[in-house]
């Protein structure tokens, strides 16, 4: 993707340029986040005049689409697809294309098919500052978001000295309950209702049912997982070792699979715990923290200790199921992840941060450049006024408060994300032209 060009400084109070005439924009949806989102934010998109589609690859798809005749059906195969949507392409005159994640194979031949008709593509994430953002970008996310070749400096001049309070989160916000519901329901929609679909198949390396059964098992242990993580996390903060925080990623995430070169998270752990041992103090400790979503299909657990064991080292080894992470990065000496954005929250503290992937934080100053060996030993600290321009940046552009699961989380994102998609600018290039929009602070009810 091209390199930010900067204009010259735009006026601090020139308005936002008009949205254009919504009523010749024609978005077609294709999948989003599990539960309602994409069925209200279609509903504000009409309400514009535009005109608003959405494809449905399965039951579930279907089910959170209440506009019934505006729903299109892909029942053929997965290698039909390509060939459908620039059929619809050209029979709907689409000038839009809306996705969440653009890596799995229906989006990314979404992503192909709008740049060769030269649609708009908007892209939703989970929030590159989650849990109290969402991410809107336009032609693609994470590891090919703009953000990658934008460098601080260029931030920097398109803030152009602009600096508010970083907000801190409120005390009651997200949604983790009903992300886990809704995916249960989406997956029981697919095994039951799925006649429509002939041709379906997921994109998950397990079946439908196995899908449903641990997305159900992992809604009924909540309870049980989260008295384990505070049981945990209360005994490695009170033993008064000095640790190391891995943040665990979801061995089928999409930033995982497309955005580094592990085979997987096997293969990630084994080089940590390599480089711990032979480099970290004695009296050091490292946690694995589970990806609150971990639901048991892949064996972290038994892969870390097992590699623990062979290493002589399984009495400073530790894994945490999924739960709140703040509690273990108050006491953190240093974090390191594959590309996981929860590594923000670590950078927001000060503390040092080594990615082993490709990132859309891993800035020079942010991110530790050093290896493995040394990291251990004397992690490098960010630069704080660098983590400061960044989030700024991120604040002002991509990152919408609000979430995609419960009602109070999605309306503060709908007030704002319609305008975004209406301009005729991505969120980068409205702030360096003085036109982005009007960003709320993000609070509950």
């Amino acid at each position: 993707m091209p390199r930010l060009t900067l204009p010259p400084p735009a006026s601090q109070d020139a308005a936002p340029p008009p949205p254009g005439d919504a009523t010749a924009r024609v978005f077609l949806m294709l999948q989003g986040p599990h539960g309602p989102f994409f069925d209200g934010l279609g509903r504000l998109l009409r309400d514009t005049g535009a005109e608003v589609w959405r494809v449905a690859f399965n039951a579930g798809d279907a089910f959170f689409w209440s506009d019934k005749d505006r729903l299109v059906l892909h029942d053929g195969a997965p290698e039909d697809w390509s060939g459908h949507l620039d059929r619809l392409i050209a029979e709907k005159a689409v000038t839009d294309i809306v996705l969440y994640g653009d890596v799995r194979p229906v989006h990314a031949a979404a992503r192909s098919a709008a740049e060769r008709h030269g649609l708009t593509l908007h892209v939703f994430e989970e929030g590159y500052l989650r849990p109290f953002w969402i991410t809107y970008e336009r032609g693609g996310s994470n590891g090919h978001s703009r953000l990658m070749e934008i460098s601080v400096p260029e931030m920097r001049a398109a803030l152009r000295g602009r600096q508010g309070e970083i907000p801190r989160p409120p005390a009651h916000w997200g949604d983790m309950r009903q992300h886990k519901f809704y995916g249960a329901l989406y997956h029981f929609l697919i095994l039951t209702a799925n006649r429509r679909f002939p041709g379906y198949r997921t994109h998950r390396d397990i079946s439908v049912l196995r899908e449903f059964r641990l997305n159900l098992r992992r809604l009924l242990l909540s309870p049980v997982i989260a008295l384990d993580h505070f049981i945990r996390s209360r005994r490695i903060r009170r033993s008064g070792h000095p640790f190391s925080l891995v943040l665990m990623q979801l061995e089928h995430d999409a930033s995982f699979q497309a955005h580094s070169d592990y085979p997987d998270m096997a293969a990630f752990t084994a080089e940590v715990l390599e480089a711990f041992a032979a480099n970290a103090p004695r009296h050091h400790h490292i946690v694995f923290k589970a990806h609150p979503l971990e639901d048991g299909r892949s064996r972290q657990r038994q892969d870390i200790m097992t590699k623990a064991a062979e290493l002589g080292i399984a009495e400073r080894v530790h894994h945490v199921p999924g739960g709140k992470l703040a509690p273990l990065l108050g006491h953190a000496r240093s974090v390191v992840t594959v590309n996981s954005t929860s590594a923000q929250q670590a950078l927001w503290r000060g503390l040092p941060v080594k990615s082993m992937g490709r990132a859309v934080f891993d800035k020079p100053q942010l991110v530790s450049e050093q290896d493995l060996a040394d990291f251990f030993v004397h992690p490098e600290r960010p630069n704080p006024h660098i983590y400061r321009r960044y989030r700024d940046y991120l604040l002002e552009t991509s990152q919408i408060p609000g979430g995609f699961y419960a009602a109070r989380a999605r309306s503060p994102a709908f007030r704002l994300v319609v305008d975004m998609m209406l301009s005729t600018m991505d969120p980068y290039d409205a702030l360096t032209f003085g036109r982005s929009e009007m960003r709320q602070q993000p609070g509950g009810d």
